[in-house]
């Protein structure tokens, strides 16, 4: 089976991370998988036997049989897939998204928003599981810039105590990041800072999101976790806006922070003077 013929099968599924490992094995493996059963395919690919019926399934099939069937015309004489195939797919996929953010800046409201949350303090950013990381580096950021930015990426009562206590201290707006696979309990925290009074805003993935401001960017699915460079690059965009929209502040910020971090040497100085070692 050609590269191209997986690609197709593939084109348009959300897949879950087990189904991503069977679709990696069978991009690396393709020559080899038509002739195994589901559970030699479970065994070698990592996961369980009803993983590969229900992989199957979301592709469309009634089972596994039916899928290996529709492999072998596409697989008998095609070449197999070079090693790094499945990695060059996923980083041209990145390239795609960013360059869709990139045809969509004029429409987005980044400049709107940053100037917003520049203005509410403090400021609250949410982001669980997965979007943790994600919300953790902007905020990282925006405390560069920002007098008083609250990183909320606990869930439980904790989480609503710390929406509870921002509104209480003056927050107009609350930030979230919410990548897929989409935690309940965040989307439920955005209804209860609305409830709040916390005028919402979101990085996802989806456009429709429900929030009063919504900043989506596509994620890379191709390998068995997403990979988030297009959101990556609108959350540093959303730091910039902010930073233009206080400029005053922003300076004064920056200044004391660098004069900071030469007096405690926080940072090392990595240069030609570094010896290697050998």
């Amino acid at each position: 089976m050609t590269h191209s013929g997986l690609e197709a099968l593939l084109d348009g599924r959300r897949l879950s991370p087990v189904q991503r490992r069977i679709a990696h094995y069978l991009s690396e493996h393709l020559d080899d998988a038509i002739f195994l059963s589901s559970v030699e395919l479970a065994e070698r690919a990592g996961v369980s036997q009803p993983s590969v019926t229900r992989f199957a399934m979301v592709l469309g099939f009634a089972g596994y049989p039916e899928l290996k069937q529709a492999l072998r015309p596409l697989v008998l004489g095609g070449p197999r897939p070079a090693e790094d195939s499945l990695i060059r797919t996923a980083l041209d996929d990145e390239i795609r998204n960013l360059s869709a953010v990139r045809e969509r800046l004029s429409v987005l409201p980044i400049k709107e928003l940053g100037e917003a949350l520049a203005a509410t303090e403090p400021l609250p950013v949410l982001g669980l599981r997965v979007s943790s990381g994600l919300a953790t580096t902007f905020g990282y950021y925006a405390r560069r810039i920002h007098p008083d930015v609250r990183l909320l990426v606990h869930g439980g009562s904790e989480l609503i105590d710390g929406l509870h206590a921002a509104r209480r201290a003056g927050a107009g707006w609350v930030l979230a990041v919410v990548l897929p696979r989409y935690p309940a309990e965040a989307v439920q925290a955005l209804e209860y800072a609305e409830k709040a009074g916390l005028r919402t805003a979101v990085i996802t993935d989806r456009p429709d999101f429900p929030a009063e401001v919504v900043l989506d960017a596509p994620v890379g699915d191709r390998l068995v976790f997403d990979s988030h460079a297009a959101p990556l690059a609108l959350a540093m965009a959303l730091v910039e806006a902010m930073a233009d929209a206080a400029p005053l502040r922003t300076q004064a910020r920056l200044e004391e922070y660098e004069k900071m971090t030469e007096e405690t040497g926080t940072f090392a100085e990595l240069g030609c003077d570094i010896q290697s070692e050998g």
